[in-house]
């Protein structure tokens, strides 16, 4: 399938064990890439980069809290207030090389709580629910760069496409056969569960024996297929489609996994390691090409403060964005604390929001990308009053 029209997006969506995990790319009229990955379920700010400085943490939420930088498993150190998790290793050595930095007390412009109507208004862009993303309407309106031709072709690989990349510009859609079929483990669940049932279990039997599930391959541990369509190897792919001459230059990836009601501190660890082992990867295949990059990674809202009575966090409000790239002015960690002590907290319950995440969006495509001021309101409507953050890009 060709499409010759400006923006024409590809997609890739696959199940994986840590959830649900897709990638979309659009071509563009530029040698820089932008990449913006969303966090779905809402991560938890504060134990993604904790604020172990602050004397009203362990009040809080003592139990979540990992050991102090330079202890076993301890906090990889920010700065001396500042500690990122230690499952981030990859992006704490992106952070020392400048390639990484941290925007903490941030906040996207709404003030609810729900997963589905944040997410809504997260990759609308607006403040209402609109029916494009604002990353759609920022490939419509980047500006050409002399001697680059503004059609691109794609073959769009997609369950689905995400709001963040709906809109005006043409999107194909097309799922390879069998990519959005059950892991082999399902069947043999269902295999084993009628196995006692004198009529249904050898005909579940027979039936899987013919479509080539033999014994071996239900029982057999998949490992190796959660490796293969795992965010790591997703974010490879990206960089390779993104490095490509005449390839894709904007990329929208999710990662799932993020809402942690109970168990924290167990349930967090793996969906962190798997977005550092999925930024390491981008980088390594985009090789040369990461100097030309910039990576946006953002939630839909934090979560509480306080942990809750099964070790977890409930919904909340301000929280983390991560930014990555060779473009990236990196080694900071940006944004106001707004502090953890009495009287801190936003309605007493959440971290208070100080930065606006459109700010933060804004900062980066007018750095990176070029967007003028006006291109930026039609992005995202009725910011006018939300300026960019200055230099959050190499100049």
């Amino acid at each position: 399938m060709r499409i010759t029209r400006r923006g024409a997006l590809l997609g890739l969506s696959s199940a994986i064990g840590l959830g649900h995990s897709s990638l979309a790319l659009a071509a563009a009229p530029t040698d820089r890439r932008f990449v913006v990955i969303i966090m779905r379920g809402a991560l938890d700010g504060m134990a993604a980069v904790v604020p172990y400085g602050d004397q009203g943490l362990a009040a809080l939420r003592a139990p979540l809290v990992p050991p102090a930088p330079g202890q076993p498993d301890g906090l990889l150190d920010l700065g001396g207030f500042y500690g990122l998790h230690p499952a981030m290793t990859g992006m704490h050595e992106m952070f020392k090389a400048h390639e990484a930095a941290v925007v903490h007390a941030v906040a996207a412009h709404y003030r609810v709580r729900s997963h589905f109507e944040a997410q809504d208004y997260l990759e609308s862009g607006a403040d209402q629910r609109l029916t494009s993303g604002w990353l759609n309407r920022v490939v419509a309106a980047l500006p050409a760069e002399p001697g680059k031709h503004p059609e691109g072709e794609a073959l769009a690989v997609s369950v689905s496409v995400p709001l963040l990349l709906r809109g005006p510009v043409q999107v194909a859609n097309w799922a390879p056969h069998g990519f959005g079929q059950p892991a082999p483990t399902l069947y043999a669940a269902i295999e084993a569960l009628n196995r006692q049932d004198p009529l249904l279990g050898p005909a579940i039997r027979d039936g899987l024996a013919a479509r080539g599930f033999s014994a071996g391959v239900m029982a057999a541990d998949h490992d190796d297929d959660k490796s293969r369509f795992g965010f790591p190897a997703l974010a490879k792919a990206a960089g390779e489609m993104l490095v490509a001459p005449n390839g894709p230059r904007i990329a929208a990836l999710e990662i799932n996994g993020w809402d942690t009601h109970t168990a924290q501190v167990n349930r967090l660890r793996e969906p962190l390691r798997q977005l550092d082992a999925g930024l390491v990867a981008m980088k390594a295949a985009l090789g040369p090409a990461w100097a030309q990059t910039a990576v946006l990674v953002m939630t839909e809202f934090g979560r509480t403060a306080r942990v809750n009575g099964t070790g977890g966090t409930d919904h909340g409000t301000a929280t983390v964005a991560f930014l990555a790239g060779g473009s990236v002015a990196g080694g900071r960690v940006l944004g106001t604390w707004p502090g953890l002590g009495e009287g801190k907290l936003f309605e007493n319950r959440d971290l208070a929001p100080t930065t606006d995440l459109r700010a933060v969006a804004k900062g980066m495509l007018g750095g990176h990308l070029g967007l003028s001021e006006s291109a930026m309101r039609r992005v995202f409507p009725g910011s006018d009053g939300v300026q960019g953050m200055g230099g959050l890009v190499r100049t």
